[in-house]
């Protein structure tokens, strides 16, 4: 499948770079020469200095014969501008990164005179990922399956957790709640675990059920359901803006501090129901004057990395119930993890995210399977994805129990006629299935690709 990148960004660079570790065929434009030149001695990719809307640079990247173009430039209107060239020469899909809010909302309509495929809002998506676990408190992150109707949740077993010490298959069955552990992380070590997995204090869960089941099972667990009504946002840029109007709608009272005059103006005109302070955020006396000890949520929005992650942990000393901090640097989001700050968010993890999904559906196409979504968990180490089955196999209307999957993968859940199924051994697969696998391979294309010889699929 030949791939070209417009935009060497922090998006477009974390795109090619998982690309290229699944042997696409990647070709880069950037006008910055320097960064390419960078980006020539990091990845094994073909690089080329130009603008990314001039005809000649995109023929010398032989758009003509690309199946897919991703526009993820610094503007708007120079993403929109080189997928209508790249469709006009001749390329099969494209997809642009919009970010104004203006733009994004009116893309729906324009979509097909533009002839897009796909447009990305990293900042629209980071919001959405947000107010996900503030409605959900008790979770560190949530990613959504199924159109919705199943959820992946990731928490940390906390010191006096009932379930500390017990196996896994001992947990469902004291319980009696269809949820499933798919994934777990402690310390540096990555687990895909069965029945027998005992869990420790300090773990990273994640785990795959219904809304409706993953909060019967944190209630079983005594964890408190906390409602968020107060939210502190630290940053008034376009996350801070898709996120409160969420929020707004939702009945919550949220206050957004932000410096600049001028952009405090245009969020009193956008969000009539949030409170606009004009301050710096990171000015420990401000926090304190507009009520950061009374608030129920911190949210770190600003464009620094660092400054983020001091402002959560301000935060935490002082109790702040749920915090979320804004880190966009891989290194950096790794090392927050180690200092007790659950829930971070990274625009462009999501936006890349978001393409891989789409890439991985049109690349196995041809195959009995389609990805339908795709999220990276702890840190890119394991992957989610959403299948679904097309037409009859050779490992459909087989009960679990007889199938015999690879080591480190799993089926979390099957959705089928607008249920969710949390699988057992008696359970099969069916064409027209939603089946959300996890797993530690980064290249899955297909079931079939996990369903060969190895341990056999067990609860």
């Amino acid at each position: 499948m030949k791939i070209v990148i417009i935009g060497d960004g922090k998006v477009g660079h974390k795109i090619a770079k998982q690309l290229s570790e699944e042997d696409y065929d990647i070709v880069l434009i950037d006008q910055n020469e320097g960064r390419i030149k960078q980006t020539i001695n990091n990845l094994d990719i073909l690089c080329l200095a130009g603008d990314g809307i001039n005809i000649e640079i995109q023929n010398e990247a032989d758009v003509p014969h690309a199946d897919l173009v991703i526009a993820c430039a610094s503007t708007d209107e120079q993403n929109i501008l080189s997928c209508l060239i790249a469709r006009r020469l001749g390329a099969r899909h494209t997809i642009a990164r919009v970010r104004n809010p203006i733009f994004y909302k009116q893309i729906g309509f324009l979509k097909e005179d533009l002839r897009l495929s796909l447009a990305v809002n990293p900042e629209f998506a980071a919001a959405d990922e947000i107010s996900r676990v503030l409605i959900f408190p008790a979770a560190a992150k949530i990613e959504k399956f199924v159109k919705g109707r199943m959820e992946l949740v990731e928490f940390t077993l906390k010191e006096g957790n009932p379930i500390i010490g017990l196996p896994l298959k001992e947990i469902y069955r004291k319980h009696q709640i269809k949820v499933l552990v798919c994934a777990v992380q402690r310390e540096q070590e990555v687990y895909i675990p069965y029945g027998e997995f005992v869990v420790q204090a300090g773990d990273k869960l994640h785990i795959a059920a219904t809304h409706s089941q993953i909060e019967q099972f944190f209630k079983a667990l005594g964890n408190r359901k906390v409602r968020i009504r107060k939210v502190l946002i630290a940053g008034g840029g376009r996350v801070g803006y898709y996120l409160a109007k969420q929020l707004c709608a939702l009945g919550m009272q949220v206050k957004i501090i932000e410096k600049r005059l001028e952009r405090c103006e245009s969020l009193c005109e956008q969000l009539p129901k949030a409170t606009i302070i004009h301050g710096d955020a990171g000015d420990q006396e401000l926090l304190l004057e507009e009520g950061i000890k009374e608030a129920d949520a911190m949210i770190a929005l600003t464009g620094m990395d660092e400054e983020n992650i001091i402002m959560a942990l301000f935060a935490k000393k002082l109790g702040v119930k749920k915090i979320v901090a804004k880190v966009n640097e891989d290194a950096r989001a790794e090392m927050v993890e180690g200092l007790g700050i659950d829930s971070i968010v990274s625009p462009k993890s999501v936006a890349a995210d978001m393409i891989m999904s789409y890439v991985r559906a049109r690349n196995n196409s041809y195959c009995s399977t389609n990805v339908e979504t795709m999220y990276r968990l702890v840190g890119g180490r394991v992957e989610a994805l959403e299948f679904i089955i097309r037409q009859k196999t050779d490992y459909t209307n087989i009960p679990l129990k007889d199938l015999q999957i690879k080591q480190n993968n799993l089926i979390a859940a099957i959705g089928r006629n607008r249920k969710i199924i949390i699988p057992g051994g008696e359970d099969s697969l069916q064409p027209g299935d939603s089946v959300v696998v996890v797993t530690k391979s980064q290249k899955i294309k297909d079931i079939a690709e996990i369903i060969e010889g190895g341990t056999r699929y067990e609860l």
